[in-house]
């Protein structure tokens, strides 16, 4: 069964930082590409980061660039998130995706709140 479970999601202060995992199981990714959206209440999903599956190249939404890293771990079957300077217009809900030329999986989602 293939399944992506988001966890490393909670409340934070501003300046804050924070560390997403999404651990993939029922499928390898290594061969996929990998992604961070997140959604805030009323507002559309939005791209954070992306992990090519090959060289692991990474790119960025505007609004974190400097501030967030996205990384994969292929061994263990995991891709992270690493959240600094936190503001509190990076609460939302955050999912991670897998996507190839065939398929793309969504994880279920962790709420990262900012807040004083």
């Amino acid at each position: 069964q293939v399944q992506l479970v988001e966890s490393g999601g909670g409340l934070v202060q501003p300046g804050g930082t924070l560390r997403l995992s999404c651990a993939a199981s029922g499928f390898t990714v290594s061969t996929y590409a990998m992604r961070w959206y997140r959604q805030a209440p009323g507002k559309g999903r939005e791209l954070v980061a992306h992990i090519t599956s090959t060289v692991h190249s990474t790119n960025y939404g505007d609004s974190v660039k400097g501030r967030f890293t996205i990384s994969r771990d292929n061994a263990k079957n995991t891709v992270y998130l690493q959240m600094n300077s936190l503001k509190p217009e990076d609460t939302a809900m955050y999912y991670c995706s897998a996507l190839n030329s065939l398929y793309t999986y969504w994880g279920q989602g962790t709420q990262v709140t900012v807040s004083s």
